[in-house]
Protein backbone atom coordinates (compact mmCIF):
# COMPACT_ATOMS: atom_id res chain seq x y z
CA UNK A 1 0.00 0.00 0.00
CA UNK A 2 1.30 3.48 -1.28
CA UNK A 3 0.09 6.68 0.52
CA UNK A 4 0.02 10.40 -1.64
CA UNK A 5 -0.77 13.11 0.34
CA UNK A 6 -0.85 16.47 -1.03
CA UNK A 7 -1.83 20.16 0.36
CA UNK A 8 -5.26 21.13 1.60
CA UNK A 9 -6.32 17.42 1.03
CA UNK A 10 -6.66 13.80 2.89
CA UNK A 11 -4.17 11.22 2.71
CA UNK A 12 -4.54 8.91 -0.39
CA UNK A 13 -4.55 5.30 0.48
CA UNK A 14 -3.59 3.20 -2.92
CA UNK A 15 -3.32 -0.73 -2.61
CA UNK A 16 -2.78 -0.67 -6.82
CA UNK A 17 0.28 -0.14 -7.26
CA UNK A 18 0.38 1.79 -10.80
CA UNK A 19 -3.00 3.67 -10.90
CA UNK A 20 -3.36 5.39 -13.79
CA UNK A 21 -3.23 9.02 -13.82
CA UNK A 22 -7.06 9.33 -14.69
CA UNK A 23 -7.88 7.22 -11.54
CA UNK A 24 -5.25 9.21 -9.75
CA UNK A 25 -6.92 12.74 -10.69
CA UNK A 26 -10.58 11.40 -9.52
CA UNK A 27 -9.05 10.73 -5.99
CA UNK A 28 -7.17 13.77 -5.24
CA UNK A 29 -10.48 15.33 -6.46
CA UNK A 30 -12.25 13.07 -3.64
CA UNK A 31 -9.22 13.83 -1.40
CA UNK A 32 -10.53 17.75 -1.50
CA UNK A 33 -14.46 16.84 -1.33
CA UNK A 34 -15.35 18.75 1.65
CA UNK A 35 -17.36 16.39 3.40
CA UNK A 36 -14.94 13.46 3.13
CA UNK A 37 -13.65 11.81 5.65
CA UNK A 38 -10.29 10.55 6.97
CA UNK A 39 -8.86 9.14 3.37
CA UNK A 40 -9.63 8.01 0.16
CA UNK A 41 -8.62 4.87 -0.44
CA UNK A 42 -7.84 2.74 -3.92
CA UNK A 43 -8.14 -1.10 -4.45
CA UNK A 44 -5.36 -2.99 -6.51
CA UNK A 45 -8.04 -3.04 -9.20
CA UNK A 46 -8.75 0.77 -9.65
CA UNK A 47 -9.30 2.51 -13.14
CA UNK A 48 -10.84 6.07 -14.41
CA UNK A 49 -14.29 5.99 -13.94
CA UNK A 50 -17.35 8.92 -13.49
CA UNK A 51 -16.10 10.95 -10.60
CA UNK A 52 -14.87 8.60 -8.73
CA UNK A 53 -12.47 6.03 -9.94
CA UNK A 54 -13.94 1.90 -10.41
CA UNK A 55 -11.91 -0.07 -7.33
CA UNK A 56 -12.27 3.08 -5.13
CA UNK A 57 -13.56 3.73 -1.40
CA UNK A 58 -14.57 6.92 0.36
CA UNK A 59 -16.49 7.67 3.19
CA UNK A 60 -18.73 11.29 4.07
CA UNK A 61 -19.91 12.72 6.58
CA UNK A 62 -23.97 13.92 6.20
CA UNK A 63 -24.05 13.91 2.42
CA UNK A 64 -24.03 10.96 0.13
CA UNK A 65 -22.88 10.93 -3.69
CA UNK A 66 -24.53 9.22 -6.74
CA UNK A 67 -21.65 8.82 -8.67
CA UNK A 68 -19.25 7.63 -5.99
CA UNK A 69 -22.15 4.75 -6.06
CA UNK A 70 -22.43 4.94 -9.75
CA UNK A 71 -24.83 3.61 -12.47
CA UNK A 72 -25.11 -0.16 -11.86
CA UNK A 73 -26.85 0.18 -7.83
CA UNK A 74 -25.86 -2.88 -6.52
CA UNK A 75 -24.01 -5.02 -9.01
CA UNK A 76 -22.21 -7.80 -7.36
CA UNK A 77 -21.28 -11.44 -7.21
CA UNK A 78 -22.51 -14.51 -6.07
CA UNK A 79 -21.03 -17.93 -5.98
CA UNK A 80 -22.48 -21.58 -4.92
CA UNK A 81 -20.51 -24.86 -4.01
CA UNK A 82 -21.56 -27.59 -6.05
CA UNK A 83 -21.28 -31.69 -4.83
CA UNK A 84 -19.63 -32.49 -7.98
CA UNK A 85 -16.06 -33.32 -8.53
CA UNK A 86 -16.30 -33.61 -12.08
CA UNK A 87 -18.95 -32.47 -15.35
CA UNK A 88 -17.88 -34.14 -18.29
CA UNK A 89 -17.27 -32.29 -21.62
CA UNK A 90 -20.34 -33.26 -23.23
CA UNK A 91 -22.91 -32.25 -20.24
CA UNK A 92 -20.74 -29.13 -19.75
CA UNK A 93 -21.82 -27.68 -23.13
CA UNK A 94 -25.52 -29.18 -22.34
CA UNK A 95 -25.36 -26.84 -18.95
CA UNK A 96 -24.78 -23.85 -21.12
CA UNK A 97 -27.12 -24.08 -23.90
CA UNK A 98 -30.05 -24.66 -21.52
CA UNK A 99 -28.34 -21.55 -19.95
CA UNK A 100 -28.32 -19.41 -22.89
CA UNK A 101 -31.74 -20.45 -23.08
CA UNK A 102 -33.51 -20.14 -19.58
CA UNK A 103 -31.53 -16.90 -18.99
CA UNK A 104 -31.41 -13.48 -21.21
CA UNK A 105 -28.31 -11.65 -21.54
CA UNK A 106 -27.31 -8.37 -22.90
CA UNK A 107 -30.54 -6.23 -23.55
CA UNK A 108 -32.88 -9.22 -23.74
CA UNK A 109 -35.67 -9.34 -21.63
CA UNK A 110 -37.83 -12.11 -20.40
CA UNK A 111 -40.81 -12.11 -22.85
CA UNK A 112 -43.50 -12.56 -19.76
CA UNK A 113 -43.38 -10.80 -16.45
CA UNK A 114 -41.77 -12.77 -13.77
CA UNK A 115 -43.98 -13.58 -10.78
CA UNK A 116 -43.92 -10.60 -8.54
CA UNK A 117 -43.36 -12.45 -5.37
CA UNK A 118 -39.75 -12.28 -6.95
CA UNK A 119 -39.31 -8.68 -6.70
CA UNK A 120 -38.29 -6.84 -3.14
CA UNK A 121 -40.93 -5.56 -1.25
CA UNK A 122 -42.06 -1.59 -2.06
CA UNK A 123 -41.29 0.64 1.07
CA UNK A 124 -42.46 4.17 1.21
CA UNK A 125 -42.77 6.67 -2.00
CA UNK A 126 -40.08 5.49 -4.55
CA UNK A 127 -40.75 7.42 -7.42
CA UNK A 128 -38.70 6.12 -10.00
CA UNK A 129 -38.88 2.62 -8.95
CA UNK A 130 -42.43 2.42 -9.00
CA UNK A 131 -41.88 4.35 -12.53
CA UNK A 132 -39.57 1.05 -13.61
CA UNK A 133 -41.59 -1.60 -11.84
CA UNK A 134 -43.48 -3.28 -14.60
CA UNK A 135 -40.66 -3.12 -16.61
CA UNK A 136 -38.12 -4.53 -14.01
CA UNK A 137 -40.57 -7.57 -13.69
CA UNK A 138 -39.44 -8.46 -17.14
CA UNK A 139 -35.87 -7.89 -16.58
CA UNK A 140 -35.53 -9.95 -12.91
CA UNK A 141 -33.65 -13.18 -13.54
CA UNK A 142 -31.37 -11.69 -16.36
CA UNK A 143 -27.86 -10.92 -16.91
CA UNK A 144 -27.17 -7.77 -18.53
CA UNK A 145 -24.67 -6.52 -20.55
CA UNK A 146 -21.04 -5.35 -20.40
CA UNK A 147 -18.69 -7.66 -17.79
CA UNK A 148 -21.43 -9.33 -16.43
CA UNK A 149 -20.69 -13.00 -16.61
CA UNK A 150 -22.10 -16.96 -15.37
CA UNK A 151 -19.12 -18.81 -15.26
CA UNK A 152 -18.78 -22.64 -14.45
CA UNK A 153 -15.52 -23.21 -12.03
CA UNK A 154 -13.69 -26.00 -10.95
CA UNK A 155 -12.13 -25.44 -7.53
CA UNK A 156 -9.08 -26.27 -5.92
CA UNK A 157 -11.09 -27.86 -3.59
CA UNK A 158 -11.95 -30.21 -6.01
CA UNK A 159 -15.78 -29.55 -6.63
CA UNK A 160 -17.24 -27.51 -9.18
CA UNK A 161 -18.62 -23.71 -8.55
CA UNK A 162 -21.43 -21.59 -10.30
CA UNK A 163 -20.65 -17.84 -10.39
CA UNK A 164 -22.21 -15.35 -11.51
CA UNK A 165 -21.80 -11.57 -11.91
CA UNK A 166 -24.92 -9.09 -12.68
CA UNK A 167 -27.00 -5.97 -11.29
CA UNK A 168 -30.07 -4.08 -10.63
CA UNK A 169 -30.39 -3.57 -14.59
CA UNK A 170 -32.15 -0.50 -15.81
CA UNK A 171 -33.98 0.35 -12.87
CA UNK A 172 -30.46 1.10 -11.04
CA UNK A 173 -29.36 3.37 -14.19
CA UNK A 174 -32.37 5.19 -13.89
CA UNK A 175 -32.03 6.16 -10.15
CA UNK A 176 -28.82 6.59 -10.71
CA UNK A 177 -29.28 9.02 -13.85
CA UNK A 178 -32.49 10.65 -11.73
CA UNK A 179 -30.60 11.20 -8.52
CA UNK A 180 -27.54 12.13 -10.02
CA UNK A 181 -29.21 15.24 -11.43
CA UNK A 182 -31.05 16.65 -8.39
CA UNK A 183 -27.69 16.21 -6.93
CA UNK A 184 -26.11 18.27 -9.64
CA UNK A 185 -28.87 21.06 -9.27
CA UNK A 186 -28.36 20.94 -5.73
CA UNK A 187 -24.51 21.25 -5.29
CA UNK A 188 -24.08 24.27 -7.81
CA UNK A 189 -26.33 26.34 -5.50
CA UNK A 190 -23.65 25.84 -2.76
CA UNK A 191 -21.36 27.87 -1.04
CA UNK A 192 -18.59 26.52 -2.09
CA UNK A 193 -19.94 24.76 -4.88
CA UNK A 194 -17.61 21.39 -5.96
CA UNK A 195 -16.38 22.00 -9.55
CA UNK A 196 -18.73 20.48 -12.08
CA UNK A 197 -15.91 18.68 -13.47
CA UNK A 198 -15.47 16.96 -10.88
CA UNK A 199 -18.71 14.51 -11.39
CA UNK A 200 -19.08 14.67 -7.32
CA UNK A 201 -22.15 16.68 -7.36
CA UNK A 202 -23.96 15.54 -3.66
CA UNK A 203 -27.08 15.33 -1.68
CA UNK A 204 -27.50 16.43 2.29
CA UNK A 205 -28.68 12.60 3.48
CA UNK A 206 -31.16 14.03 6.13
CA UNK A 207 -32.67 15.99 3.05
CA UNK A 208 -35.80 14.96 1.15
CA UNK A 209 -34.08 14.19 -2.02
CA UNK A 210 -31.12 12.76 -0.43
CA UNK A 211 -33.48 10.56 1.91
CA UNK A 212 -35.04 9.71 -1.66
CA UNK A 213 -32.00 8.13 -2.92
CA UNK A 214 -31.08 6.40 -0.06
CA UNK A 215 -34.22 4.50 -0.13
CA UNK A 216 -34.53 3.50 -4.21
CA UNK A 217 -31.08 2.90 -3.63
CA UNK A 218 -31.55 0.57 -0.98
CA UNK A 219 -34.39 -0.99 -3.17
CA UNK A 220 -31.78 -1.19 -6.45
CA UNK A 221 -29.41 -3.42 -4.08
CA UNK A 222 -31.89 -5.87 -3.37
CA UNK A 223 -33.43 -6.17 -6.93
CA UNK A 224 -29.88 -6.82 -7.73
CA UNK A 225 -29.37 -9.42 -5.34
CA UNK A 226 -32.98 -10.83 -6.53
CA UNK A 227 -32.25 -10.92 -10.24
CA UNK A 228 -28.92 -13.08 -8.98
CA UNK A 229 -30.48 -15.04 -6.58
CA UNK A 230 -33.59 -15.91 -9.60
CA UNK A 231 -30.41 -16.62 -11.68
CA UNK A 232 -28.72 -19.22 -9.49
CA UNK A 233 -32.03 -20.93 -8.52
CA UNK A 234 -32.69 -21.50 -12.29
CA UNK A 235 -28.70 -22.62 -12.82
CA UNK A 236 -28.89 -24.97 -10.09
CA UNK A 237 -32.32 -26.35 -11.55
CA UNK A 238 -30.54 -26.83 -14.90
CA UNK A 239 -27.55 -28.76 -13.72
CA UNK A 240 -29.08 -30.93 -11.50
CA UNK A 241 -31.44 -31.90 -14.38
CA UNK A 242 -28.07 -32.74 -16.91
CA UNK A 243 -26.47 -34.25 -14.01
CA UNK A 244 -29.09 -36.62 -13.28
CA UNK A 245 -30.05 -35.47 -10.07
CA UNK A 246 -26.82 -36.12 -8.44
CA UNK A 247 -25.42 -32.50 -7.96
CA UNK A 248 -26.19 -30.94 -4.73
CA UNK A 249 -25.69 -26.99 -3.75
CA UNK A 250 -24.32 -25.29 -0.60
CA UNK A 251 -26.17 -21.97 0.45
CA UNK A 252 -25.21 -19.02 -2.33
CA UNK A 253 -22.31 -16.62 -1.33
CA UNK A 254 -23.90 -12.89 -2.24
CA UNK A 255 -21.05 -9.88 -2.11
CA UNK A 256 -22.40 -6.45 -3.94
CA UNK A 257 -20.15 -3.44 -5.06
CA UNK A 258 -21.74 -0.14 -6.38
CA UNK A 259 -23.26 0.74 -2.93
CA UNK A 260 -23.31 3.39 -0.07
CA UNK A 261 -23.98 2.71 3.73
CA UNK A 262 -23.99 3.60 7.08
CA UNK A 263 -20.63 1.89 8.72
CA UNK A 264 -18.85 2.91 12.13
CA UNK A 265 -14.74 3.59 11.05
CA UNK A 266 -12.02 5.86 12.98
CA UNK A 267 -15.20 6.57 16.12
CA UNK A 268 -17.02 7.96 13.65
CA UNK A 269 -20.73 6.83 11.80
CA UNK A 270 -19.77 7.88 7.91
CA UNK A 271 -21.14 6.82 4.77
CA UNK A 272 -19.21 4.74 2.84
CA UNK A 273 -19.38 4.43 -0.64
CA UNK A 274 -17.56 1.62 -2.51
CA UNK A 275 -17.54 2.07 -6.03
CA UNK A 276 -16.49 -1.53 -7.86
CA UNK A 277 -14.82 -2.31 -4.00
CA UNK A 278 -16.44 -5.01 -1.50
CA UNK A 279 -16.63 -5.09 2.13
CA UNK A 280 -14.03 -7.23 3.32
CA UNK A 281 -14.94 -7.16 7.84
CA UNK A 282 -13.31 -9.70 9.22
CA UNK A 283 -14.44 -13.39 8.80
CA UNK A 284 -16.26 -11.94 5.82
CA UNK A 285 -17.09 -14.29 2.71
CA UNK A 286 -16.14 -12.21 -0.57
CA UNK A 287 -15.57 -13.25 -4.27
CA UNK A 288 -13.12 -11.56 -6.53
CA UNK A 289 -13.42 -12.85 -10.14
CA UNK A 290 -10.88 -12.94 -12.53
CA UNK A 291 -11.36 -11.95 -16.22
CA UNK A 292 -12.73 -14.01 -18.94
CA UNK A 293 -10.21 -16.88 -18.65
CA UNK A 294 -8.60 -16.46 -15.63
CA UNK A 295 -8.88 -17.87 -12.17
CA UNK A 296 -11.69 -16.58 -9.43
CA UNK A 297 -11.32 -16.18 -5.76
CA UNK A 298 -12.86 -16.95 -2.87
CA UNK A 299 -11.79 -15.06 -0.05
CA UNK A 300 -12.10 -14.48 3.53
CA UNK A 301 -11.84 -10.49 4.83
CA UNK A 302 -9.22 -9.01 7.08
CA UNK A 303 -10.93 -6.74 8.57
CA UNK A 304 -8.43 -3.92 7.45
CA UNK A 305 -9.14 -0.51 8.91
CA UNK A 306 -6.83 1.08 6.68
CA UNK A 307 -8.85 0.25 3.85
CA UNK A 308 -12.55 0.78 5.45
CA UNK A 309 -12.22 -3.30 5.82
CA UNK A 310 -12.98 -3.09 1.91
CA UNK A 311 -11.37 -5.24 -0.77
CA UNK A 312 -11.09 -5.05 -4.83
CA UNK A 313 -14.10 -6.37 -6.70
CA UNK A 314 -12.47 -7.79 -9.14
CA UNK A 315 -9.17 -8.18 -11.64
CA UNK A 316 -10.03 -4.40 -12.80
CA UNK A 317 -9.47 -3.08 -16.48
CA UNK A 318 -5.90 -1.69 -17.88
CA UNK A 319 -7.63 -0.62 -21.19
CA UNK A 320 -10.86 1.37 -22.38
CA UNK A 321 -13.32 -1.21 -24.22
CA UNK A 322 -12.78 0.73 -27.96
CA UNK A 323 -8.57 0.05 -27.10
CA UNK A 324 -8.97 -3.15 -26.44
CA UNK A 325 -11.06 -3.76 -29.87
CA UNK A 326 -7.99 -1.58 -31.55
CA UNK A 327 -4.71 -3.22 -29.85
CA UNK A 328 -5.80 -7.33 -28.91
CA UNK A 329 -5.20 -9.71 -31.21
CA UNK A 330 -8.27 -11.91 -31.52
CA UNK A 331 -5.89 -14.96 -32.47
CA UNK A 332 -3.73 -14.42 -29.11
CA UNK A 333 -6.60 -14.33 -26.89
CA UNK A 334 -8.52 -17.35 -28.49
CA UNK A 335 -5.27 -19.51 -28.38
CA UNK A 336 -5.14 -18.81 -24.39
CA UNK A 337 -8.74 -20.12 -24.13
CA UNK A 338 -8.65 -22.62 -26.57
CA UNK A 339 -5.54 -23.94 -25.50
CA UNK A 340 -6.76 -24.47 -21.57
CA UNK A 341 -10.43 -26.14 -23.28
CA UNK A 342 -12.44 -23.13 -21.77
CA UNK A 343 -15.80 -22.75 -23.34
CA UNK A 344 -15.94 -18.88 -24.17
CA UNK A 345 -17.58 -15.87 -25.24
CA UNK A 346 -15.46 -14.49 -27.53
CA UNK A 347 -17.03 -14.51 -31.08
CA UNK A 348 -15.00 -11.65 -33.49
CA UNK A 349 -13.16 -8.58 -32.55
CA UNK A 350 -16.05 -7.06 -31.19
CA UNK A 351 -15.51 -8.77 -28.02
CA UNK A 352 -12.39 -8.35 -27.56
CA UNK A 353 -12.91 -6.10 -24.94
CA UNK A 354 -14.35 -8.88 -22.62
CA UNK A 355 -11.16 -10.77 -23.52
CA UNK A 356 -8.46 -11.17 -20.50
CA UNK A 357 -5.78 -9.04 -22.45
CA UNK A 358 -7.94 -6.18 -21.49
CA UNK A 359 -7.88 -6.87 -17.66
CA UNK A 360 -5.09 -6.71 -14.69
CA UNK A 361 -3.54 -9.46 -13.60
CA UNK A 362 -5.58 -10.76 -11.55
CA UNK A 363 -2.20 -12.28 -9.37
CA UNK A 364 -1.30 -9.56 -9.50
CA UNK A 365 -4.47 -7.80 -7.77
CA UNK A 366 -4.59 -10.00 -5.01
CA UNK A 367 -0.85 -9.95 -4.00
CA UNK A 368 -1.56 -6.46 -3.84
CA UNK A 369 -4.23 -7.07 -1.28
CA UNK A 370 -2.44 -9.30 1.03
CA UNK A 371 -3.24 -7.33 4.09
CA UNK A 372 -7.33 -7.15 2.69
CA UNK A 373 -8.01 -10.93 2.47
CA UNK A 374 -7.13 -14.16 2.31
CA UNK A 375 -7.63 -16.68 -0.78
CA UNK A 376 -9.73 -19.52 0.39
CA UNK A 377 -10.85 -21.09 -2.96
CA UNK A 378 -9.15 -20.87 -6.04
CA UNK A 379 -11.41 -21.18 -9.06
CA UNK A 380 -10.38 -21.80 -12.40
CA UNK A 381 -12.83 -21.45 -15.24
CA UNK A 382 -14.64 -23.81 -17.48
CA UNK A 383 -17.34 -22.52 -18.97
CA UNK A 384 -18.51 -18.89 -19.58
CA UNK A 385 -21.71 -16.66 -20.83
CA UNK A 386 -21.15 -13.45 -21.12
CA UNK A 387 -23.33 -10.23 -21.48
Amino acid sequence: MKTIREENSLLIKSWCNEPGEGALEQARHLARFPFAFKQVCLMPDTHQGYGMPIGGVIATEDVIIPNAVGVDIGCGMCAVRTSLTEIRPETLKEIMSEIRRAIPVGFAHHKEPQDKTLMPELKGNSRIVEQEYESALTQIGTLGGGNHFIEIQKGDDGLIWIMIHSGSRNIGLKNAEFYNKLAVAFSEKQDPAIPKGWQLAYLPVDAEAGDSYRREMQYCIEFAFANRKLMMDRIRGIVHDCTSGSASFDDMINIAHNYARLEHHFGRDVWVHRKGATSAYEGEIGIIPGSQGTPSYIVRGKGNPESFMSCSHGAGRKMGRNEARRSLNLREELRKLEERGILHAIRGVGDLDEASGAYKDIDVVMREQEDLVEPIVKLEPLAVVKG
